[in-house]
């Protein structure tokens, strides 16, 4: 998952503050994830890390709907993408899906539900693969919606 967060950071990087922010984010996500996922102590002993995973969960995907995915469907509807504004429709769903099971997590570790060492471990991989799903549909998105209209501007130039 590291991996795949460091090539959108290549791929994307540089293009947009906010996008270069958020990818950021996203890497900071996967570092605290994989921390959870590595660390053998019980949960109550991880209570920290726990939390802190969960701030930052909670900031990517709040970026994401009320900042990143605003401003991409936004460029979309400047440069009159129906394709993209097409897949957006699409994607989006999903990402809403993904971002409701994210917020169901941080809410269960708020009160005190994370405890259970076998139940976190459990919800962390399921997490874990939704996270990695999201992130596949939010490169797509970027490269739709993003890279298409940069190079439309720099040709329209």
């Amino acid at each position: 998952m590291l991996e795949s967060c460091q090539n959108a950071q290549e791929r994307w990087g540089g293009v947009n503050l906010l996008i270069d922010r958020w990818l950021q984010e996203r890497h900071d996500l996967v570092s605290a994830f994989q921390t959870l996922q590595s660390n053998a102590q019980p949960a109550a002993a991880n209570a920290e890390a726990i939390q802190r995973f969960c701030e930052i969960l909670v900031d990517y995907v709040s970026a994401g709907h009320f900042e990143v995915y605003e401003q991409l469907n936004g460029e979309a509807k400047a440069f009159g993408d129906q394709r993209g504004l097409e897949l957006a429709k699409q994607i989006y769903p999903r990402i809403e899906a993904i971002t409701e099971a994210a917020l169901a997590f941080n809410d269960r570790c708020d009160n005190g539900d994370c405890r259970d060492t076998t139940g976190i471990s459990t919800e962390l991989k399921r997490l874990g693969q939704l996270l990695h799903e999201r992130f596949e549909l939010e490169d797509c998105l970027i490269e739709v919606l993003h890279n298409a209209h940069r190079q439309s501007a720099s040709t329209a130039v």
